[in-house]
């Protein structure tokens, strides 16, 4: 049996080499570490500069300076319309609020896109112009229709009405009580009850409340049913034929209230 040397045995076996080279070469020196100068020190360095992507420029999809306009002009708007409400809190500051929660619902959809879907926050997300035509339609025909029915029809029935107007059923005539039939009364037999009923209603489908809605499609009705009902009693009493002939011909634009 043969055996080995323990000279020979060594248990790291040395790096194999070239076969032209019969020993291994010293490897060289490092240099010297030079100490930094003040002027390549690391306060003056300066990052190289870097392209930003084309479409955070005001015409791309990301555009910041279209992301800060519409931010600021919601804000804006729903800051205004705020303050509006609380001046007209005692008149009518449905419409103010209408304008609040639209604005603050934009601004939303941004901001939660943002924070939660980042990679997809555009500019169009945040639905002013691009939700599609019926959406802008619907909204803008709830503002004009919010007009319309109170602002115009309610209050132009208490200027032309003037002195003859009351919030209280008047159960005596008053010396300088006269029918009023022109202006709005001309058309509207109940202008301010005609507003009222159908702003009512369309808070409900604003608000997307369709239980609502036929609450007070039937509360509302009743209401101004009874109140007409009763109105018109003392108005027969007060003025006779001039009435009766007046309510023949105009009517109240309220469902199955003659």
């Amino acid at each position: 049996m043969s055996t080995v040397s323990t000279s020979d045995w060594h248990p790291f076996p040395p790096r194999r080499t070239s076969s032209t080279s019969s020993s291994r070469s010293p490897s060289p020196s490092p240099a010297p570490r030079q100490p930094l100068s003040p002027t390549t020190s690391r306060s003056t360095y300066r990052p190289k500069p870097f392209d930003i992507p084309i479409y955070f420029y005001p015409s791309g999809i990301y555009s910041l300076s279209a992301i800060a306009i519409r931010a600021f002009l919601l804000g804006s708007a729903f800051a205004t319309s705020l303050l509006l409400a609380f001046h007209f809190r005692s008149k009518y500051p449905q419409l103010s609020l209408f304008i609040t929660a639209l604005s603050l619902f934009h601004f939303l959809e941004f901001w939660t896109t943002a924070a939660y879907n980042t990679r997809k926050a555009k500019v169009s997300s945040y639905l002013l112009i691009n939700n599609g035509m019926a959406y802008n339609l619907a909204h803008s025909a709830a503002f004009m229709e919010g007009v319309v029915e109170w602002l115009i029809a309610r209050s132009l029935a208490m200027v032309h009405a003037g002195t003859n107007f009351s919030h209280l059923v008047a159960y005596r005539k008053e010396e300088d009580h006269v029918l009023v039939k022109t202006g709005i009364y001309r058309y509207l037999r109940h202008p301010s009850y005609f507003g009222f009923f159908w702003w009512g209603l369309g808070t409900q489908i604003m608000l997307g409340n369709p239980v609502c809605f036929v609450g007070y499609m039937v509360v509302l009705w009743k209401f101004f049913s009874a109140r007409v009902r009763g109105e018109e009693e003392l108005l027969v009493d007060f003025f006779e034929d001039e009435y009766q002939e007046y309510r023949a011909r105009t009517p109240t634009l309220i469902p199955f209230i003659r």
